[in-house]
């Protein structure tokens, strides 16, 4: 158990410096910016890399609402589920504070100004509201929990589980970044919301019910319907 820990805590490390980095570093950097397409395919990375790096640790959860989900689903413990929980927020918060540590070395950097923070209303990127927000995050974690179900399942082709879950997270990220800045990930949210200080974590408990929400629905969608009987 203190292996599959340290697994989920390095993979969700990984997560957040490597996606929120993208984002705080290199999005809009002068005139050579990656943009939405990158951040976004920087979230799918760090997953796909680190579920080939410790997946056969630990699962390769990285994330509160995939462990919900693959409990929902049949497939993972319930006594595990708050371990599990606890060493992805530490590790994302670990994450979180390096990428500040380095952020904090341009002049002008300031993390009330967002830190790749997720929100809603006026503090989402396009404006969307509340409710749209909470519908975009249920539906995209349910559809990421199928995917990563669908991909891991034995039926499915050995091997290429982790490049399915890469670009799942990185095609959510395009889809959902002007609504959300797109969590799908309640350890992600929590890390950077602690170092903005302010909005992000009042509106963190959306970032928390609607991810989890959506994992259990995804989990339960393709236990019920897609798996077989006997599995």
């Amino acid at each position: 158990m203190f292996k599959k820990l340290m697994a989920e805590m390095f993979g969700t490390f990984w997560l957040v410096f490597g996606g929120c980095g993208s984002a705080v570093l290199a999005a809009a950097y002068p005139e050579l910016g990656i943009g939405f397409v990158g951040v976004s395919l920087a979230f799918g990375l760090t997953v796909l890399t680190m579920a080939y790096a410790v997946g056969h640790i630990s699962g390769g959860h990285f994330n509160p609402a995939v462990t919900f989900g693959l409990w929902a689903g049949g497939r993972f413990g319930i006594q595990n589920v708050v371990p599990y929980i606890l060493a992805q927020v530490v590790g994302g918060v670990f994450g979180a504070a390096v990428l500040y540590l380095i952020a904090s070395g341009k002049a002008d950097f300031s993390a009330a100004a967002g830190f790749a923070s997720n929100g809603f209303s006026e503090h989402s990127p396009a404006g969307y509201s509340m409710m749209a927000a909470l519908i975009a995050e249920v539906v995209l974690t349910a559809f990421f929990l199928i995917i990563i179900m669908g991909s891991t399942d034995g039926r499915a082709p050995a091997g290429f589980a982790p490049i399915a879950i890469g670009l799942g997270l990185t095609l959510i990220h395009l889809i959902s970044i002007p609504v959300t800045n797109t969590s799908v990930n309640p350890a992600r949210s929590t890390a950077v919301a602690i170092f903005q200080g302010s909005w992000a974590l009042h509106q963190l408990w959306l970032f928390w019910v609607a991810p989890i929400v959506g994992g259990i629905l995804g989990g339960a969608i393709y236990k019920m319907l897609l798996s077989p009987k006997e599995a």
